[in-house]
């Protein structure tokens, strides 16, 4: 999906940290589903056949299928097909979550039908029928048949076979089935069989079944409604990644069990039918009523998982172009098709292709690409082989996109689909404990990809920024998870789900990148080809990969490494967390230790399973030195030592490369220091950002004080580089800081120390902003940090950027036309409203009420909030939960007024008359989410009985004993804050 929603899903930045948040949700809604399937599929005891299972011993054709799926009737067979009377039932291979290794399917023979008519768009519910054929193999003798089901009837169920070579299975004699049941907590149908299935031999396993198409989570085979040219319209799309392939149609649902697939969609003939492959056949097919259908067979596939088939019905356009005779289409909405807006997907798509193909030297062996872009598909794309799918915002290109990073974003994402055709799709992991190796390698050849298109794009300061710094904020010791985890420790079907998060794509990638950066160019391609080709159709572990790693390494003499490629990798892979290094410039020691949220004293011992095994590339005095290597808890390297000199300095981590964090002892960071404020420009940029960043998380983490961090700062009036800046800006004006009045002590020394080393960048882009802001529409550092040095430098009372939100936003209320410039948008929205009156509020609200536009309605929302008048933000509160409760549908309302220092009493006051209002609007955890926002700057257990006392009749016991803990929490967070922020504060008073 692409990035964390491109296994490849793609999950934007924001969407990523969503990550976790929409899981829950999605095993929520499956829950409940589960059990209402679990009514459904159970017969009572009094019924003793599954519904729907005809006594017919014969397969009836495809294309006979009835509207509506009714049993049919016909000679009794040998043995009834039964149903389980009870939800007991004994131990046996159904209670595992893998599959036992008895059979092995082959080929499938598929036809699904939704009842999806464009004139009953209105319809409740819409469901659709299917039939599968399976050619299997089994490997040992077997009484029972277990293959995945999840949300389906099972109408009818036969084995066919032993099928000689060459036989078609209506001629092969009959498995008689005994028993059709459903173990519904490991997702399995098992089918009971009267005799043994004999090794060695084939067999066809032909089943009937219906099933729903959801229409409020996007798995499985989902609806998407729509409009388009000024219509309601509707189509369907399937999403089977991971699990959900088993909810379309029975089949054997893991990655190593690849077969070939033979699919036939019947739809409406206004609809047009998508799949893997390019269409074979049309046929009218007619159902019970008389109604005409058309019936779409496609050609045969290579060998694949089932969770890359793929289908769409739908009623979209598309434009189209040929790379190296291949039919490339991008489909969407017809107005967007016209609009141009599918253009700039389509004319990068085929150059990606071909830039991959000549990388890997294997050409892409469909012979076509479709990549179709979905009204709603939840911020996610997905790289199903020969038919990949996008929510449509990231793949198409709307005219005011041009001032956003969204040219960037839509290249990012394509690649990353793109790259899965070969990890992935090509070659598959063999479980998904590796998924990680389509992820990961999958989002590092974004990269490749992007330096291909633009060279002059700074590749490594755009991954730490995007990548880097976003992962190892999140990863540490204890509570994060190694990418890589054994097999064993599944347990069900919501553990799989779980691995698609920032863990499998960012550290996944990062680690990619570390790799090449010890190995070279040469010996990473070979070695990457090697497996690609050893695996094409098939399936490999992260093992695998090592070992074509190490013969690339062995065939050759330049690259020389202190382990086997796996001793080095396996020490990084199967470790959570990472490691901080530690040069002591006197003596030239390097030592390592694990990277701990809030590091206490003694927390630092290794033992020597616990070590990783360290790449350091280095530059002294901005000349690159020899790599070393650091495998052990410490060592000693002479050349790392530094002199009196002022002019002698080290950086580790030559460009970011490696997945650690530096640190240095006291002389080191003060060479560091002076070097900055002598010749900023003599380190480069990306360490510049390194320094930063690195320093301002250790000094959070009790690695460094924090002075050691804020030492480096003052250089920053020579700072031109604004992503340097937004690093600064993000560490030092914090969101506790803004909305925290106990801060305000600090407030007038942080901003007459930073508006004096802002001015600089300042004038630099303010310039841009009022005279031409169309030449940043390539710099996409500058577009990723715009707004928070604008908002910053509004929140710090710099006149002049007040002036121009108070501009930028009359310009707009006299011509809306005149769209105020992307990436200050929001910022400036929200100084207009607070400089403003309720004229400016109310403008907003008009424009709120008349946009459909999701991105502009979230921005809306949020600057309304920004009032600074606490009668408009009442009004506002009043409006949207009990006057016009649903208008409001983006985020919670409330929530957002409570997070602004003023908003918060008016919140809490606004809560005191109308609870009930806000929990039925939000729901009762609303409650207990509202209560940690208003409480976020408490710090004495005083202020937590008062906010407790105050909440104790709107919670249930349950949330008052979890609100206790969480509460206490964030007090000892809070008093910590403080500390931090008094040293900060008596550090700036000394530097003003």
């Amino acid at each position: 999906m692409g990035s964390p929603s491109s296994s490849g899903f793609y999950l934007s930045r924001a969407v990523a940290l969503l990550l976790a948040g929409v899981v829950a949700a999605l095993l929520l809604a499956l829950a409940v589903l589960a059990a209402l399937y679990g009514h459904s599929v159970r017969a009572p005891p009094s019924e003793p056949r599954v519904p729907g299972v005809p006594d017919s011993a014969s397969s009836p054709p495809f294309g006979q299928e009835e509207t509506q799926p009714t049993p049919k009737s016909g000679s009794a067979p040998e043995r009834a097909a039964t149903t389980s009377s009870s939800d007991w039932r004994p131990p046996g291979p159904w209670d595992q979550l893998r599959l036992p290794p008895w059979l092995v399917p082959l080929h499938y023979d598929l036809e699904l039908w939704p009842r999806l008519r464009p004139d009953a768009l209105a319809a409740p519910e819409v469901r659709f029928s299917g039939r599968v054929n399976i050619t299997v193999r089994c490997t040992a003798a077997t009484t029972r048949l277990l293959l995945h089901s999840l949300f389906l009837d099972c109408e009818r169920a036969e084995v066919r076979g032993p099928l000689p070579p060459g036989t078609r299975a209506g001629a092969a004699g009959r498995v008689p089935v005994d028993n059709v049941w459903f173990a519904l907590d490991t997702q399995y149908m098992v089918l009971e069989l009267g005799e043994a299935l004999q090794p060695g031999a084939r067999y066809e396993l032909q089943l009937s079944f219906s099933g729903p198409v959801f229409a409020d989570i996007r798995q499985g085979l989902f609806l998407n409604v729509y409009a388009d040219q000024g219509e309601r319209r509707a189509l369907i799309a399937s999403q089977m990644e991971p699990t959900f392939a088993r909810s379309v149609f029975p089949c054997f649902d893991e990655p190593a069990l690849k077969a070939t697939f033979n699919v036939t969609l019947v739809h409406h003939p206004v609809y047009v039918a998508l799949s893997n492959m390019p269409v074979l056949s049309r046929s009218e097919r007619e159902d019970v009523n008389g109604s005409r259908w058309t019936a779409t067979t496609f050609h045969t596939t290579p060998r694949m998982p089932t969770y890359v088939v793929a289908f769409a019905v739908c009623d979209l356009d598309f434009v189209s172009r040929t790379e190296r005779g291949k039919e490339i289409r991008i489909w969407a909405r017809k107005e967007a098709i016209a609009n141009g807006n599918a253009d700039f997907a389509l004319n990068i798509t085929g150059p990606i292709f071909s830039f991959l193909e000549d990388l890997f030297n294997i050409s892409y062996p469909l012979p076509k690409t479709d990549l179709i872009a979905l009204p709603v598909f939840d911020k996610h794309a997905m790289e199903n082989w020969g038919l990949m799918m996008f929510d449509e915002s990231l793949l198409l290109l709307q005219p005011s996109d041009q001032l956003t990073e969204k040219k960037a974003t839509i290249t990012n994402v394509v690649s990353h689909e793109i790259g899965h055709q070969w990890f992935g799709n090509l070659v598959t992991m063999d479980w998904w404990n590796n998924i990680w190796l389509n992820e990961g390698f999958a989002s590092y050849f974004e990269l490749g990809v992007v330096d291909s298109f633009n060279p002059r794009l700074p590749r490594n300061e755009i991954f730490l920024s995007d990548v880097l710094h976003v992962i190892l904020g999140q990863d540490h010791t204890l509570v994060s998870r190694a990418v890589s985890t054994r097999v064993g420790n599944f347990t069900d079907t919501k553990e799989i789900n779980e691995l698609f998060d920032l863990f499998t794509y960012y550290k996944g990638a990062s680690l990619a990148r570390m790799l090449y950066s010890f190995l070279n160019d040469r010996v990473f391609i070979s070695a990457l080809k090697s497996y690609l080709e050893a695996f094409s159709y098939s399936n490999a572990d992260q093992d695998d990969l090592w070992r074509h790693f190490q013969m690339a390494v062995d065939a050759q003499r330049a690259v020389v490494l202190p382990a086997t490629v796996k001793s080095i990798m396996d020490s990084w892979t199967h470790h959570s967390g990472f490691p901080v290094v530690t040069l002591n410039v006197s003596s030239g020691v390097l030592r390592q230790e694990p990277f701990y949220l809030g590091k206490v004293h003694n927390q630092t011992l290794l033992g020597p399973s616990d070590t990783w095994i360290i790449p350091i590339l280095w530059i002294k005095n901005g000349t690159t030195q020899s790599l070393v290597w650091l495998d052990k808890s410490s060592e000693t390297f002479p050349e790392m030592r530094v002199s009196d000199s002022d002019h002698d300095w080290v950086i580790l981590n030559l460009n970011m490369t490696g997945y650690y964090r530096v640190n240095y002892d006291q002389l080191g960071w003060k060479k560091l220091k002076q070097q900055l404020e002598k010749d900023p420009k003599a380190i480069p940029v990306v360490h510049r950002l390194q320094l930063i960043d690195d320093a301002f998380a250790l000094s959070k983490n009790n690695y460094i004080d924090i002075e050691t961090a804020l030492d480096l700062t003052k250089y920053l009036a020579e700072e031109d580089e604004i992503v340097v800046w937004r690093a600064v800006l993000v560490n030092l004006i914090t969101s506790d800081l803004v909305s925290d009045a106990s801060n305000y002590d600090m407030y007038p020394f942080l901003k007459k120390y930073l508006l004096k080393r802002l001015k600089s960048i300042w004038n630099t882009y303010s310039t841009i902003i009022r005279e031409n802001v169309a030449v940043l529409q390539d710099d996409y550092l500058a577009l990723i940090s715009l707004e928070k040095l604008f908002g910053s430098a509004c929140w710090l009372g710099l006149e002049d950027c007040l002036q121009l939100s108070r501009e930028l936003f009359r310009k707009w209320m006299s011509r809306p036309e005149d769209v105020i410039p992307s990436p200050i948008r929001s910022m400036v929205l929200c100084y207009g409203v607070a400089l403003g009156s309720d004229e400016e509020w109310d403008f907003v609200f008009n424009f709120y009420t008349n946009t459909t536009e999701e991105e502009e309605r979230i921005q809306f929302v949020y600057a309304m909030s920004c009032s600074r008048d606490p009668w408009i933000l009442n009004r506002y509160l009043e409006y949207a939960i009990i006057v016009s409760p649903f208008a409001f549908n983006e985020t919670n309302v409330i929530e957002t007024v409570a997070a602004s220092e003023v908003g918060r009493y008016i919140a809490k006051d606004f809560l005191v008359n109308h609870w009930q209002a806000v929990s039925e609007r939000y729901g009762p955890h609303a409650l207990v989410s509202l209560m940690y926002t208003i409480g976020r700057t408490i710090s004495t257990d005083s202020q937590i009985a008062e906010l407790q006392q105050f909440f104790s009749s709107m919670l249930e016991e349950h949330q008052r004993l979890a609100a206790q803990a969480r509460l206490q929490s964030t007090k000892n967070e809070n008093l910590d804050h403080r500390k931090r922020s008094a040293r900060i504060a008596a550090w700036l008073r000394k530097h003003t």
